[in-house]
């Protein structure tokens, strides 16, 4: 696409009024007030079907070269005589696989697709660090409609570069929750598009729920799902199927050391907001969000199993592991899955153990800069 496509927000020459602001508020204020349900989420895999890749589990290594163990701990109970194969058995759900390269396209596809047609054809505007903005980029070319994204700096080079390709206007701003959320204001004024959130509305995180609805399908005894939270609409969605089709089965949120609010949040039983400066510490850009949506922590406060956090080595090991052993290129943030897998087989996850049956790490995307990859390989102390 053009270089003029990508232009600051200065540049729109256009600024959101205090008024213009309060009822852009209001009404999403009556969205993140309605909890998405688990019809929801199957009403959202009719809705993309077609739109959206059905991803595959894969069957990770248990012998030769990066293989897995089988010998993780697990929980007393019922099924603890299952032989170590069962018990710990590991699978990929790859979403690195879908055509932007991450699970985003779920939600953003649902979300326009649920749109209005008089609405849609106005256009749609979000902001995002990368994946979220691919999505709704290639959703409205889907449909034929405009989209503006807008991105931070400091946003990986390739993920900005992959929005253009799908024909969006690029708008760049601060590396700030809030500036993202201004400048995408501002935008929706400027264009009379419809903001399309990365994670906090119900249509939103429905379609991402469709992930967890496909694991449920696939594999049915599944007893441990690990997905990571940034903003949640990944793992809300993945509760919300899960406690539907597989109901003994636990969820477990993963999350960077450096960028743990949402363990904060549910452990105080409110949502705890970290500053950019904290969360932008770490190399897993897709959980860089401050704080959690409201429409994913009430669906997860009461139903995630609970949060393993994870060293930036540990990311960067995991990162390193897919494309060797894995075969497959998985972004940092994606990594985060096998990551806690790992620090709970090594029973340094506090108290939380694997229930006995076969484990899904939620592959989340697989964006990443060439000279992240490269650094990652070329690192001896990751092999």
């Amino acid at each position: 696409m053009p270089e003029p496509t990508v232009r600051s927000v200065a540049a729109t020459g256009r600024q959101i009024t205090a008024a213009s602001a309060a009822r852009l508020e209001d009404r999403r204020a009556i969205m993140r007030s309605m909890d998405p349900t688990f019809a929801d989420v199957r009403a959202a895999a009719d809705r993309i079907a077609g739109l959206a890749r059905r991803t595959p589990l894969l069957p990770l290594p248990e012998r030769g070269p990066g293989a897995l163990p089988v010998d993780a701990p697990v929980q007393d109970g019922p099924d603890a005589s299952s032989s170590d194969a069962a018990r710990s058995a590991v699978w990929a759900k790859p979403e690195n696989l879908q055509l932007t390269g991450s699970f985003k396209l779920r939600g953003a596809m649902n979300f326009l697709a649920s749109l209005d047609p008089e609405t849609r054809a106005r256009g749609v505007v979000t902001h995002s660090s990368g994946n979220h903005g691919q999505a709704v980029a290639c959703a409205a070319a889907t449909f034929g409609v405009p989209a503006t994204v807008v991105i931070p700096e400091g946003a990986p080079a390739v993920k900005l570069e992959r929005t253009r390709g799908w024909g969006a206007t690029v708008l760049r701003c601060e590396n700030d929750g809030e500036a993202r959320a201004r400048a995408a204001d501002e935008a929706v004024q400027a264009s009379g598009g419809t903001l399309v959130p990365p994670y906090d509305h119900p249509w939103i995180v429905a379609g991402q729920g469709t992930a967890g609805l496909e694991i449920a399908q696939d594999l049915p005894d599944v007893a441990n799902v690990l997905v990571c939270v940034g903003g949640g609409g990944l793992s809300a969605g993945t509760v919300l199927a899960l406690s539907e089709l597989a109901p003994r089965a636990q969820v477990i949120g993963v999350e960077p050391e450096l960028a743990a609010d949402a363990r904060d949040s549910l452990a105080k039983g409110e949502r705890v907001a970290w500053t950019a400066a904290q969360t932008n510490r770490t190399i897993a850009d897709g959980v860089r969000t401050q704080v959690l949506g409201e429409v994913p922590f009430r669906v997860l406060k009461d139903r995630l199993h609970g949060i393993v956090t994870v060293s930036e080595d540990e990311i960067r090991a995991a990162a390193a592991w897919w494309p060797r052993f894995g075969r497959m290129v998985v972004e940092p943030t994606g990594a985060l899955t096998l990551a806690a897998w790992r620090r709970i087989v090594r029973g340094d996850a506090d108290e939380l153990r694997l229930a006995a049956g076969p484990t899904v790490l939620v592959i989340s995307g697989g964006n990443v800069d060439d000279d992240v990859l490269a650094a990652l390989l070329r690192d001896p102390a990751l092999r």
